[in-house]
C-alpha cells in the first residue's frame, strides 16, 4: 500500500467482510482465513481478534508498516450457507485475480444484495421436512399432516416476530408454543408434538460453537454454545407451557 487512504479503505472493506461472515454463521477460523487472503492480496498482514458480537481488526502494511485499526458490530444475519459458499470464493478470487478493491467491492455488495429465497417457499420446505422426521419417527399420514401444518403456523409467526425484531429468545419460546399447541392434536406425544419444533433446533451454532473451541478460539466457541442452550432452554420452556395445557389429554 501506498496511500494512508488505501490502508483505510480496505481496512473498512475486511472488517465489513469478516462481519458479516460471522453473522451469517461461518465458524471464526474460515473467517480469519478468508479475511488473511484478501489482505495478503492487497499486500497487508491482517490481524482479527473475533468475539461474538464484535470483531477488533488491525492491518499492517508489508511495505511502510503503518498500522490502521478498526472495530465493528457482527450484525444478526439469518444463517446463510449461500453466502458462506459465495463469499469464501470471492476471497479466492481475488487473491488469484488480484482484483482492485473497487471490483472486490462490487461482487461483495452484489453478493450481500441478491435476492433471498421467498419466505412462502421457505415455510413449504420446513414444513415437509418436519412431516419427514414425524414419517421417519413412526407417524402417519394425518400425524405427518398435523405435523405440517403445525410447522408452518409456527415458522410463520416466526418470521413475523423477527420482521418486528422482538428478541429472539422470546421467539423461539412462542414458536415453540404455538407450534406444539396446533400439534397437541393429534395427541401423540412422541412424534408429532416432538418433532414439530424441530425447525427450531439451533444446528448451526452447535455446530459452529464445537468447530470453534476444537480449533482454539475458545471464547467464541463458549459464546456460541451458550446461545444455542439458551435457545435451547427457550424451546423446551414453550414446549411446556404446551404440556401444561393439554397433559391430561396426552395422558
Amino acid at each position: 500500500m501506498t496511500t494512508n487512504e488505501s490502508l483505510i479503505s480496505i481496512s473498512k472493506f475486511i472488517a465489513g467482510y469478516s462481519a458479516h461472515l460471522m453473522g451469517a454463521g461461518v465458524h471464526t477460523s474460515r473467517v480469519i482465513r478468508n479475511s488473511k487472503r484478501i489482505g495478503e492480496a492487497y499486500g497487508v498482514d491482517v490481524k482479527l481478534s473475533v468475539f461474538h458480537k464484535n470483531i477488533i481488526l488491525t492491518i499492517i502494511d508489508n511495505e511502510t508498516r503503518e498500522a490502521c485499526n478498526e472495530v465493528i458490530d457482527i450484525p444478526p444475519h439469518p444463517i446463510s450457507f449461500e453466502h458462506n459458499s459465495e463469499l469464501s470464493a470471492l476471497s479466492w478470487e481475488v487473491y488469484d485475480k488480484h482484483l482492485s478493491l473497487h471490483e472486490l467491492s462490487d461482487k461483495f455488495n452484489k453478493i450481500i444484495s441478491a435476492p433471498k429465497i421467498d419466505p412462502l417457499f421457505v415455510l413449504l420446505l420446513v414444513g415437509f421436512a418436519n412431516a419427514s422426521f414425524c414419517k421417519l419417527f413412526g407417524g402417519d399420514i394425518i400425524s405427518m399432516g398435523i405435523v405440517f401444518s403445525a410447522t408452518i403456523t409456527g415458522l410463520f409467526l416466526k418470521q413475523q416476530m423477527q420482521k418486528k425484531k422482538i428478541n429472539h429468545y422470546i421467539i423461539f419460546i412462542v414458536s415453540a408454543f404455538v407450534a406444539s399447541l396446533c400439534a397437541s392434536t393429534a395427541l401423540i406425544f412422541d412424534t408429532t408434538l416432538a418433532t414439530s419444533v424441530l425447525y427450531l433446533v439451533p444446528g448451526v451454532p452447535l455446530i459452529n460453537g464445537v468447530i470453534d473451541i476444537v480449533e482454539g478460539y475458545i471464547l467464541t466457541g463458549f459464546a456460541r454454545l451458550t446461545e444455542a442452550a439458551l435457545l435451547i432452554v427457550s424451546i423446551a420452556i414453550g414446549l411446556s407451557f404446551t404440556l401444561l395445557m393439554v397433559k391430561n389429554s396426552l395422558i
